[in-house]
């Protein structure tokens, strides 16, 4: 009897882990340190640090969609006032939040390109912005990754007509 039940105890078990489905999804928690190229008031933010979620929708194909939530603070300051020609001040980034869509191409195991876009918010301005990227994984479980990114923030400052342009360090941890 204690056979019976111990096999159709580990046969019940062993169906309901073969019956699991591979998730559809894949969602990394990163750390990103942000270098400016390129603003307005570059010397008031030169540097920013942030936390960011990215979720990778899986597919049978190599291209999958993706979609990416970041968020950054400029916290060194030169602490030097900047203004137009005409007087007003220049608002400098401080922080900066984006919400990204797009697509990731994975030709390989532990190497992905990834393209998005979408709304950044910039201190108080809404702009759109992109950001190519190229990724890898530590392992082959894809548990650890890294991405260097280019970040273009359009149409920052209109009249100085300048966009804002960053590159973008960045370590994730795979949560599920």
């Amino acid at each position: 009897m204690q056979k019976l039940i111990t096999t159709f105890f580990l046969c019940i078990i062993f169906t309901q882990a073969l019956a699991q489905k591979e998730r559809k999804k894949s969602l990394y928690l990163q750390g990103q340190y942000n270098h400016t190229l390129s603003d307005v008031t570059k010397g008031n933010n030169p540097s920013g640090m942030g936390l960011g979620l990215q979720m990778f929708f899986r597919q049978a194909s190599i291209v999958r969609p993706t979609v990416e939530l970041t968020a950054d603070a400029y916290l060194v300051d030169d602490k030097v006032y900047r203004a137009n020609a005409d007087g007003t001040a220049i608002e400098t980034v401080g922080g900066m939040v984006n919400i990204f869509a797009g697509v990731s191409v994975h030709p390989i195991r532990n190497v992905y390109f990834s393209f998005v876009a979408g709304p950044s918010f910039v201190g108080t301005q809404t702009l759109l912005g992109l950001k190519p990227s190229v990724g890898f994984y530590f392992s082959n479980n894809q548990k650890l990754s890294a991405k260097i990114s280019y970040i273009n923030v359009l149409k920052r400052e209109v009249r100085a007509k300048q966009n804002f342009t960053s590159i973008s360090f960045t370590l994730g941890v795979k949560l599920y």
